[in-house]
């Protein structure tokens, strides 16, 4: 099996008042991706503190934090999230100048979710439809293609996958691309409660059996990442390293009632890794299995 590359996912929307250890300046965020590639992590992403934050703004923020990691360690594998705006370029176009920056991946979303908290009756309450048409979708295949960004594919529900394996067997998928299985666990990643509202399939054994089914066949590096819950806690971690594929890990995902630190829950992943006999990839080691471009 390939060394186990390992995302650290470090902030999302996280709040401090939810766990004070998340980074959110760009000085936390650039102090913490040195840290955690020290502990193991070959990809590190972040947000900034405003996804309203578009075009160039954007861009200068994600540098502000960026460009020291970049100047440490020129191997870093880093990529930010999409921003909020009324259409692809709004939410996307700051992909162009942090690629031409040295940032070598970026959000590759094929598909579109309902993304939510429960109300008092239990029931689905606050929303917000996160939508990615298919002509959306045709536009990042094309701005990774140009900009030689690596597509992080987050795979929120099952659709999402069989979109991205149309574009991998029609030879349209950029080359980097790296397919993320997000699963819903116990806790709402928006607020951090315990709720049945949630998205896609749950973090079970099951689950991740009907994802690789789907994936047999596919060529493309899969992780696997428990998006409000533990990765280590719900066993997909150490699944996904019995069987060849990766883990995301950090902040932006975790559910619980314990406080832990984006270094520690990338401890307990090479903890898993070093008991299965499974090595711990480097940035360069996940750019050569990623193919990422230069």
């Amino acid at each position: 099996m390939p060394p186990l590359i390992i995302e650290a996912a470090l902030n999302g929307a996280t709040p401090k008042s939810r766990n004070s250890n998340v980074p959110v300046t760009p000085a936390e965020l650039a102090h913490e991706a040195l840290a955690a590639m020290e502990a193991g992590a070959a990809i590190v992403h972040t947000h900034i503190e405003r996804m309203d934050m578009t075009g160039d703004a954007a861009v200068d923020r994600y540098m502000a934090a960026y460009a020291p990691v970049l100047a440490a360690r020129p191997d870093a594998i880093l990529w930010g999230t999409v921003a909020t705006g009324r259409d692809v370029e709004a939410r996307f176009g700051h992909y162009r100048g942090l690629a031409r920056a040295g940032v070598r991946m970026g959000a590759f979303d094929p598909g579109s979710v309902n993304l939510g908290t429960h109300g008092p009756d239990g029931l689905p309450g606050a929303s917000v439809l996160y939508a990615t048409t298919y002509r959306d979708i045709a536009w990042l295949a094309d701005l990774h293609e140009q900009e030689k960004l690596g597509p992080a594919i987050a795979i929120y529900e099952p659709g999402w996958l069989r979109t991205t394996l149309a574009y991998e067997r029609a030879g349209h998928l950029p080359a980097g691309t790296f397919v993320k299985l997000y699963f819903g666990g116990r806790y709402n990643f928006l607020d951090g409660k315990r709720s049945n509202v949630t998205f896609g399939l749950p973090p079970t054994e099951k689950a991740l059996d009907a994802y690789l089914e789907m994936l047999d066949g596919s060529s493309l590096p899969w992780a696997v990442a428990a998006i409000g819950d533990c990765v280590v806690d719900t066993g997909l971690a150490k699944l996904a390293i019995d069987r060849g594929g990766h883990v995301r890990v950090g902040l932006e995902d975790f559910g619980g009632e314990r406080q832990p630190g984006n270094l520690e829950l990338i401890a307990e992943v090479v903890a898993l890794a070093k008991r299965a006999g499974r090595p711990i990839a480097t940035p360069e080691q996940a750019a050569q299995i990623l193919g990422l471009p230069r």
